[in-house]
């Protein structure tokens, strides 16, 4: 089965960095779904939550403010000015 490899990291630091089954985050065009085998793509990151829907069904979620959310080849990255897990 495949999988995602994502990175979420904000200006000053890595805030969470793993696998992924899914990962839905919001951009200044609207929310967005990422699974395995996306198109590439990349676009701006609004303010907003980044759900991440680990292979095992954990949830993770992080607020993230401001950044670019890319995707290629099963790579999800997320680099915000802010970003924080939600507990």
């Amino acid at each position: 089965m495949a999988v995602l490899n994502v990175s979420v990291v904000s200006a000053d630091r890595e805030v969470w960095t793993g696998e992924a089954s899914m990962v839905v985050a919001r951009t200044v065009e609207g929310e967005i779904g990422v699974l395995p085998g996306h198109e590439p793509m990349l676009a701006l990151l609004a303010t907003g939550e980044v759900r991440v829907t680990t292979p095992t069904g954990e949830k993770i979620t992080v607020d993230a403010e401001d950044g670019f959310f890319s995707v290629d080849s099963n790579a999800v990255q997320v680099v915000a000015g802010r970003a924080a897990l939600v507990a």
